[in-house]
């Protein structure tokens, strides 16, 4: 994202796994870290997709350190891909990896990443509770969104596009409405929010200082 972002690699559940690290000029007094993921690696999805680099500036600039890391088989990270079930459990080594169990935990991912960081905190909760969640036109249509705690229902950011194809906004709404969880739209907007990067960061920023 910058020439300070930090790469490494840990140990994950089929290997290794890729990591960029991003670091706020003032971090938040209690620490903060948040854990990005990305879309669906069989359609060219990366940690360096446009729409999880702005959803790691938006976590930067409120004071949390930014994770954003690759699936098992992308980039350095090695493995295959587990049609989501592995990604949740590479998502959760991220988080021991990186999040202490002392400081606040932010989840947050963009379409087949929104599946994953939802089944992350919905795996998490309530043995790790999960301060934020953002979760950026989540793959509602092709994964069986989980249920999430109702605690965590008012730290839920969701974001979607109204004329998105990939993900219509329907399956969006057909999972947030039984759990009465308000969906955020943005108008004339497709999936990958080309030209409404800086609204969808404005709205992300916004919801982080409301928590």
């Amino acid at each position: 994202m910058n020439a300070q972002t930090e790469t490494r690699t840990i140990p994950g559940p089929a290997g290794v796994l890729e990591l960029a690290i991003d670091r706020p000029a003032a971090p938040r007094a209690d620490g903060g870290v948040a854990v990005i993921a990305h879309p669906h690696p069989l359609f060219g999805g990366t940690l360096h997709n446009k729409v999880v680099q702005t959803l790691a500036r938006a976590f930067v600039q409120q004071g949390w350190v930014s994770v954003r890391f690759h699936f098992r088989g992308v980039g350095a990270s090695t493995g295959a891909h587990d049609d989501g079930v592995g990604e949740v459990d590479d998502l959760l080594a991220v988080v021991s990896a990186c999040a202490p169990v002392d400081v606040p935990l932010a989840l947050a991912g963009f379409s087949f990443g929104g599946y994953v960081a939802a089944a992350g905190a919905a795996r998490l909760w309530p043995a790790r509770p999960v301060q934020g969640l953002v979760l950026v036109a989540p793959a509602a249509s092709r994964f069986a969104m989980p249920a999430l705690a109702a605690e965590l229902l008012p730290r839920t950011l969701v974001v979607h596009g109204e004329a998105d194809d990939t993900v219509p906004l329907s399956a969006a709404l057909d999972w947030a409405r039984p759990l009465a969880l308000p969906v955020t739209v943005i108008p004339g907007g497709e999936h990958f929010f080309h030209g409404r990067l800086p609204l969808l960061k404005d709205l992300v920023a916004r919801h982080l200082r409301a928590l």
